[in-house]
Protein backbone atom coordinates (compact mmCIF):
# COMPACT_ATOMS: atom_id res chain seq x y z
CA UNK A 1 0.00 0.00 0.00
CA UNK A 2 2.90 2.40 1.03
CA UNK A 3 4.43 1.47 -2.31
CA UNK A 4 1.56 2.49 -4.52
CA UNK A 5 0.89 5.68 -2.43
CA UNK A 6 4.27 6.67 -3.01
CA UNK A 7 4.28 5.90 -6.96
CA UNK A 8 0.86 8.07 -7.17
CA UNK A 9 2.85 10.98 -5.30
CA UNK A 10 5.14 10.80 -7.31
CA UNK A 11 3.06 10.56 -10.70
CA UNK A 12 0.93 13.81 -9.23
CA UNK A 13 4.16 15.38 -9.55
CA UNK A 14 5.64 14.85 -12.62
CA UNK A 15 1.79 16.51 -14.15
CA UNK A 16 2.24 19.52 -12.69
CA UNK A 17 -0.14 19.27 -9.23
CA UNK A 18 3.14 19.32 -6.87
CA UNK A 19 3.81 22.99 -5.35
CA UNK A 20 6.80 22.37 -3.18
CA UNK A 21 6.17 24.54 -0.25
CA UNK A 22 3.16 26.18 -1.04
CA UNK A 23 0.65 24.26 1.46
CA UNK A 24 -1.30 26.64 3.83
CA UNK A 25 1.36 29.78 3.95
CA UNK A 26 0.51 31.69 6.22
CA UNK A 27 -1.09 29.38 8.65
CA UNK A 28 0.47 29.30 12.30
CA UNK A 29 2.23 25.84 12.63
CA UNK A 30 0.10 23.23 14.81
CA UNK A 31 0.77 23.40 18.71
CA UNK A 32 0.80 19.79 18.75
CA UNK A 33 2.71 18.46 15.60
CA UNK A 34 -0.84 18.38 14.11
CA UNK A 35 -3.93 20.13 14.00
CA UNK A 36 -6.42 19.82 16.53
CA UNK A 37 -9.68 21.11 15.85
CA UNK A 38 -12.64 21.52 18.21
CA UNK A 39 -15.46 20.55 16.37
CA UNK A 40 -18.43 22.67 17.87
CA UNK A 41 -15.68 24.03 20.47
CA UNK A 42 -14.61 21.83 23.67
CA UNK A 43 -18.33 21.19 24.15
CA UNK A 44 -18.19 17.86 26.20
CA UNK A 45 -20.17 18.98 29.07
CA UNK A 46 -20.28 22.57 27.78
CA UNK A 47 -23.30 23.97 25.06
CA UNK A 48 -21.76 23.19 21.95
CA UNK A 49 -21.03 26.26 19.47
CA UNK A 50 -20.91 28.82 22.70
CA UNK A 51 -18.45 31.03 23.95
CA UNK A 52 -18.00 29.00 26.62
CA UNK A 53 -16.75 25.92 24.28
CA UNK A 54 -14.15 28.19 22.70
CA UNK A 55 -13.08 29.34 25.72
CA UNK A 56 -12.07 25.74 26.52
CA UNK A 57 -10.48 24.64 23.12
CA UNK A 58 -8.45 27.83 24.34
CA UNK A 59 -7.21 26.65 27.33
CA UNK A 60 -6.76 22.84 26.31
CA UNK A 61 -4.21 24.38 23.61
CA UNK A 62 -6.87 23.24 20.81
CA UNK A 63 -5.92 24.91 17.17
CA UNK A 64 -9.00 25.54 15.77
CA UNK A 65 -12.73 26.00 17.05
CA UNK A 66 -15.48 24.74 13.86
CA UNK A 67 -18.15 26.91 14.34
CA UNK A 68 -21.43 26.82 12.45
CA UNK A 69 -22.89 30.08 11.34
CA UNK A 70 -26.60 30.64 10.57
CA UNK A 71 -28.69 34.18 9.86
CA UNK A 72 -31.06 35.11 11.75
CA UNK A 73 -34.54 36.95 10.47
CA UNK A 74 -33.01 40.05 10.96
CA UNK A 75 -29.62 39.61 8.93
CA UNK A 76 -27.28 39.09 12.10
CA UNK A 77 -24.79 36.07 11.95
CA UNK A 78 -25.10 33.75 14.87
CA UNK A 79 -23.75 29.99 15.98
CA UNK A 80 -25.96 27.28 15.51
CA UNK A 81 -25.51 24.50 14.05
CA UNK A 82 -28.85 22.68 13.29
CA UNK A 83 -31.62 25.01 11.30
CA UNK A 84 -33.99 24.20 13.92
CA UNK A 85 -33.85 25.88 17.66
CA UNK A 86 -36.46 22.76 18.41
CA UNK A 87 -33.04 20.53 20.11
CA UNK A 88 -31.52 23.41 21.72
CA UNK A 89 -34.57 24.18 24.10
CA UNK A 90 -35.59 20.52 24.05
CA UNK A 91 -38.46 21.66 22.55
CA UNK A 92 -39.73 24.28 24.42
CA UNK A 93 -39.11 26.87 21.95
CA UNK A 94 -39.78 25.57 18.14
CA UNK A 95 -38.96 27.05 14.86
CA UNK A 96 -36.26 27.78 12.04
CA UNK A 97 -33.40 30.06 13.11
CA UNK A 98 -33.79 31.99 10.23
CA UNK A 99 -37.39 32.68 11.58
CA UNK A 100 -35.91 34.54 14.52
CA UNK A 101 -34.31 38.14 15.40
CA UNK A 102 -31.39 38.28 16.65
CA UNK A 103 -33.26 39.84 20.06
CA UNK A 104 -34.91 36.55 19.98
CA UNK A 105 -32.11 33.99 19.61
CA UNK A 106 -30.63 35.63 22.36
CA UNK A 107 -33.52 34.95 24.53
CA UNK A 108 -33.28 31.12 24.38
CA UNK A 109 -31.99 28.99 27.08
CA UNK A 110 -29.56 27.04 25.06
CA UNK A 111 -27.91 25.80 28.15
CA UNK A 112 -30.05 23.96 30.45
CA UNK A 113 -30.19 21.02 28.22
CA UNK A 114 -26.47 20.81 29.19
CA UNK A 115 -27.06 21.04 32.72
CA UNK A 116 -28.28 24.11 34.85
CA UNK A 117 -24.99 26.07 35.42
CA UNK A 118 -25.13 26.83 31.80
CA UNK A 119 -28.72 28.13 32.21
CA UNK A 120 -27.05 31.80 31.00
CA UNK A 121 -24.69 30.45 28.13
CA UNK A 122 -26.48 32.25 25.11
CA UNK A 123 -26.29 31.43 21.61
CA UNK A 124 -23.32 34.11 20.29
CA UNK A 125 -22.88 36.61 17.11
CA UNK A 126 -20.32 35.56 14.56
CA UNK A 127 -18.88 38.60 15.58
CA UNK A 128 -18.75 37.68 19.53
CA UNK A 129 -17.03 34.11 18.41
CA UNK A 130 -14.53 36.30 16.43
CA UNK A 131 -13.52 38.25 19.49
CA UNK A 132 -12.69 35.67 21.73
CA UNK A 133 -10.43 33.77 19.39
CA UNK A 134 -8.34 36.53 17.72
CA UNK A 135 -4.78 35.71 18.56
CA UNK A 136 -5.88 32.68 20.46
CA UNK A 137 -7.07 29.92 17.86
CA UNK A 138 -8.12 29.72 14.22
CA UNK A 139 -11.64 29.48 12.86
CA UNK A 140 -12.64 26.44 11.13
CA UNK A 141 -15.63 28.07 9.42
CA UNK A 142 -18.78 26.17 8.61
CA UNK A 143 -20.97 27.82 6.80
CA UNK A 144 -24.56 26.47 6.97
CA UNK A 145 -26.84 29.68 6.35
CA UNK A 146 -24.38 32.91 5.27
CA UNK A 147 -22.72 34.65 2.72
CA UNK A 148 -19.36 35.09 1.87
CA UNK A 149 -20.54 39.52 1.63
CA UNK A 150 -21.53 39.48 5.22
CA UNK A 151 -18.77 36.32 6.86
CA UNK A 152 -15.73 38.46 5.15
CA UNK A 153 -15.95 42.06 6.45
CA UNK A 154 -15.61 40.98 10.46
CA UNK A 155 -12.45 38.66 9.18
CA UNK A 156 -10.85 41.42 7.80
CA UNK A 157 -11.68 44.47 10.46
CA UNK A 158 -10.13 42.18 12.78
CA UNK A 159 -6.97 41.37 10.35
CA UNK A 160 -7.60 37.62 10.93
CA UNK A 161 -7.97 36.43 7.42
CA UNK A 162 -5.02 33.64 8.19
CA UNK A 163 -6.50 32.47 10.96
CA UNK A 164 -9.84 31.08 9.08
CA UNK A 165 -10.37 27.80 7.29
CA UNK A 166 -13.53 28.01 5.35
CA UNK A 167 -15.61 25.01 4.56
CA UNK A 168 -18.33 25.02 2.39
CA UNK A 169 -19.43 23.66 -1.37
CA UNK A 170 -18.07 25.06 -4.67
CA UNK A 171 -19.86 28.47 -4.74
CA UNK A 172 -18.33 29.78 -1.54
CA UNK A 173 -15.05 28.63 -2.22
CA UNK A 174 -14.86 30.47 -5.85
CA UNK A 175 -16.54 33.16 -4.08
CA UNK A 176 -13.63 32.94 -0.96
CA UNK A 177 -11.49 33.10 -3.51
CA UNK A 178 -12.14 35.96 -5.45
CA UNK A 179 -13.18 38.25 -2.86
CA UNK A 180 -10.41 37.80 -0.77
CA UNK A 181 -6.50 35.75 -2.10
CA UNK A 182 -5.50 35.64 1.14
CA UNK A 183 -8.18 33.91 2.63
CA UNK A 184 -8.04 29.83 2.83
CA UNK A 185 -11.08 28.10 1.36
CA UNK A 186 -10.60 24.08 2.07
CA UNK A 187 -13.09 22.64 -0.09
CA UNK A 188 -14.18 18.82 0.69
CA UNK A 189 -14.21 16.64 -2.51
CA UNK A 190 -16.15 13.86 -0.98
CA UNK A 191 -15.06 10.45 -2.97
CA UNK A 192 -11.99 10.17 -3.74
CA UNK A 193 -12.37 10.22 -7.14
CA UNK A 194 -13.43 13.71 -7.22
CA UNK A 195 -10.61 14.86 -5.87
CA UNK A 196 -7.99 15.43 -8.50
CA UNK A 197 -11.00 17.69 -10.49
CA UNK A 198 -11.43 19.44 -6.94
CA UNK A 199 -7.44 20.44 -7.20
CA UNK A 200 -7.13 20.82 -10.91
CA UNK A 201 -10.13 23.70 -10.14
CA UNK A 202 -9.65 25.59 -6.56
CA UNK A 203 -5.62 24.71 -6.39
CA UNK A 204 -6.23 25.20 -2.65
CA UNK A 205 -3.69 25.31 0.15
CA UNK A 206 -6.20 22.72 2.96
CA UNK A 207 -8.67 20.42 1.90
CA UNK A 208 -11.24 18.88 4.13
CA UNK A 209 -12.60 15.49 4.20
CA UNK A 210 -14.79 13.29 6.30
CA UNK A 211 -13.44 9.65 7.52
CA UNK A 212 -15.72 7.94 5.30
CA UNK A 213 -14.44 9.17 2.25
CA UNK A 214 -10.56 8.72 3.68
CA UNK A 215 -7.93 6.60 2.85
CA UNK A 216 -4.27 6.65 2.72
CA UNK A 217 -3.89 7.59 -1.02
CA UNK A 218 -6.26 10.63 -0.36
CA UNK A 219 -3.53 12.17 1.92
CA UNK A 220 -0.77 11.49 -0.88
CA UNK A 221 -2.86 13.33 -3.53
CA UNK A 222 -3.06 16.03 -1.41
CA UNK A 223 0.47 16.72 -0.47
CA UNK A 224 1.11 16.16 -3.90
CA UNK A 225 -0.73 19.05 -5.19
CA UNK A 226 1.14 21.26 -2.21
CA UNK A 227 -2.09 21.07 0.12
CA UNK A 228 -2.51 20.15 3.69
CA UNK A 229 -5.82 17.76 4.79
CA UNK A 230 -7.86 18.35 8.06
CA UNK A 231 -10.25 15.42 8.38
CA UNK A 232 -13.07 14.90 10.63
CA UNK A 233 -12.46 11.74 12.53
CA UNK A 234 -15.08 9.31 12.93
CA UNK A 235 -14.26 8.48 16.57
CA UNK A 236 -11.01 8.05 18.82
CA UNK A 237 -10.52 4.63 17.10
CA UNK A 238 -9.59 6.98 13.71
CA UNK A 239 -6.78 8.96 15.18
CA UNK A 240 -3.61 6.71 14.69
CA UNK A 241 -4.68 5.38 11.10
CA UNK A 242 -4.99 9.22 10.47
CA UNK A 243 -1.99 10.14 12.04
CA UNK A 244 -0.35 7.11 10.05
CA UNK A 245 -1.17 8.32 6.70
CA UNK A 246 0.18 11.52 7.24
CA UNK A 247 -2.76 13.91 8.45
CA UNK A 248 -2.51 17.83 8.87
CA UNK A 249 -5.57 18.05 10.99
CA UNK A 250 -7.84 16.14 13.06
CA UNK A 251 -11.28 17.52 14.00
CA UNK A 252 -12.76 16.07 17.05
CA UNK A 253 -15.58 15.93 19.68
CA UNK A 254 -12.40 15.38 22.17
CA UNK A 255 -9.74 17.74 21.47
CA UNK A 256 -8.37 17.06 25.40
CA UNK A 257 -8.24 13.30 24.89
CA UNK A 258 -6.75 14.19 20.90
CA UNK A 259 -4.23 16.20 23.07
CA UNK A 260 -3.49 13.74 25.44
CA UNK A 261 -3.35 10.76 22.57
CA UNK A 262 -0.44 13.59 20.84
CA UNK A 263 1.67 13.69 23.53
CA UNK A 264 1.11 9.93 24.81
CA UNK A 265 2.57 9.35 21.49
CA UNK A 266 5.43 11.65 20.98
CA UNK A 267 6.60 10.53 24.23
CA UNK A 268 6.73 6.93 23.46
CA UNK A 269 10.07 5.28 22.58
Amino acid sequence: MRTKTLLLSILLAAIGFCTPGFAAEGLRPPNHGVYVIAHRGAHIGIPENTLAAARKAIELGADFVEIDVRTTKDGKLVLMHNGMVDAYTNGAVTGPVKDFTLEEIKALDIGSRVGPEWKDERVPTYEEMLDVCKGKIGIYLDVKDATVEDLLPPIVERGMQRDVVWYGGPALHTRVQKACPECFPMPDPGPEKFLPKLIERFKPQVIAAVWDEYTESFVATCHAAGALVFVDEDDATSWEPALAWGSDGIQTDDPEGLIDFLKARKAAP
